[in-house]
């Protein structure tokens, strides 16, 4: 049976608990103090798309909002 889980400790006295059972053989401690990683979106779509078909994008949305402002 292999199940993982990932927890999020709320008191420090919890790490010990934990070891205390991996000691037991009951649980496996896989990795300790993982930060969470949190990519930006423009790093995430960098490259997606041309400077040039960005630009084109940006006019033709600068386009749509003057029709729509314009009704």
């Amino acid at each position: 049976m292999k199940n993982t889980i990932l927890i999020q400790l709320t008191n420090q006295k919890a790490i010990g608990i934990l070891h205390e059972l991996e000691e037991l053989r009951l649980i496996k401690v896989l990795k300790e103090n993982i930060e969470p990683f949190k990519t930006k979106l423009s790093d995430k779509y960098k490259g997606f798309i041309t400077k040039e078909e960005g630009q084109q994008l940006n006019d033709h949305i600068n386009q749509m909002r003057s029709e729509w402002n314009s009704i």
